[in-house]
């Protein structure tokens, strides 16, 4: 997608078995049967109910008021035996016909926590790989925390019509990288070391720079390695966010054009409100700094839009304070959110 100019990869990130829907939100109901359920619209857009099985009810996400759709679909469209899978799969490719609308470039596919057996999570990763490409041109990113699930996803996918991306490579997990040199990946790699998550700019340049390092030494090319400089949510600590900035500034003086520098743009407004203001200026400010990517939800975040917004509005300003660290723990903004003065697009 072009930006003002910039080649901007998307890479959607909602077809990912952490992903909540509110139990007491909009889109949980009763279907036509009285039966528990989340509803959505067909990609005929027609309107259809993924109902929530009894195992999800006894959950600790579901007593908390939380429930993993794309959990929920993944489980039921995999298992021909289930009366609800022909509703799961359909659910499952909606989430993804509605992110190719949106512009995005690569398709995140997570399954960690579809089960807590590894091998049903290698399976489900097989199986969904399998499936979207199957019906889907869109290129994929093969996301986990596992080494093992990760290869099962790549051992599924046809990265011969077009090149997968691995999501990603960790210094402690470096085996990644001897992955995505024998699959022909593209690939994330995260600034952050084994000793931890780095604490500052410098240490985020300096991890980045290791696994760069490490990447170009088993032959993959610059412009198929991403960096994420590893964002954290601005309510913790005010100075996040520059940490953030500042690094993805250094990294791109350091490495020029033709790398990547990319990331989970939304884990900078987790326990705030108004998330999507939050996510929206992050992005402009993240792209302001020299990212050309990011894992995000263009569905919710549509880039064009956020680029267009006004820089002067109240709204934006008080993101902007926040996320730049001028407004010590959120307080001038969570003050706005309440007075009601956070209008968003």
């Amino acid at each position: 997608m072009k930006l003002n100019g910039l080649e901007f990869i998307i890479i959607g990130e909602n077809v990912h078995t952490t992903r909540v829907v509110r139990r007491k939100g909009k889109l949980v109901t009763n279907n036509a049967d009285g039966v528990e359920s989340i509803r959505y619209l067909d990609r005929n857009k027609k309107r259809r109910y993924l109902v929530i099985p009894d195992s999800i009810k006894k959950t600790q996400d579901y007593e908390e008021g939380r429930i993993k759709h794309v959990k929920i679909a993944i489980q039921a469209a995999m298992t021909e035996k289930n009366p609800h899978a022909g509703e799961g799969l359909e659910y499952l490719m909606r989430l993804v016909q509605r992110q190719l609308d949106a512009g995005a470039d690569y398709l995140d596919l997570n399954v960690d926590e579809v089960s807590l057996h590894l091998e049903e999570q290698k399976a489900a990763m097989r199986w969904l790989v399998q499936t979207v490409q199957e019906m889907y041109s869109i290129p994929l990113s093969v996301d986990s925390s596992n080494t093992e699930i990760i290869q099962a996803g790549l051992e599924a996918a046809d990265g011969k019509v077009v090149q997968t991306m691995l999501n990603s490579a960790a210094p402690e997990r470096l085996e990644t990288l001897d992955l995505a040199k024998q699959y022909h990946t593209r690939v994330i790699v995260q600034a952050a070391s084994v000793n931890g998550m780095p604490e500052n700019a410098e240490e985020r340049v300096s991890n980045a720079s290791f696994m760069v390092g490490k990447a170009l030494d088993k032959g993959i090319a610059i412009h198929d390695i991403f960096i994420d400089p590893v964002i954290f949510p601005i309510s913790v600590d005010s100075q996040y966010g520059n940490h953030c900035f500042d690094a993805i500034r250094q990294i791109r003086e350091k490495y020029g054009p033709n790398l990547h520098i990319s990331g989970g743009f939304s884990n900078a407004s987790f326990g705030l409100p108004c998330r999507r203001l939050i996510n929206d200026v992050f992005m402009m400010l993240a792209i302001d700094a020299g990212a050309d990517s990011g894992i995000i939800d263009p569905v919710t975040s549509d880039p064009r839009k956020i680029m267009a917004m006004d820089r002067q509005s109240k709204a934006y300003k008080l993101a902007e304070d926040m996320l730049l660290g001028r407004d010590e723990y959120c307080a001038n903004f969570i003050k706005a959110y309440r007075k009601g003065e956070l209008e968003l697009r």
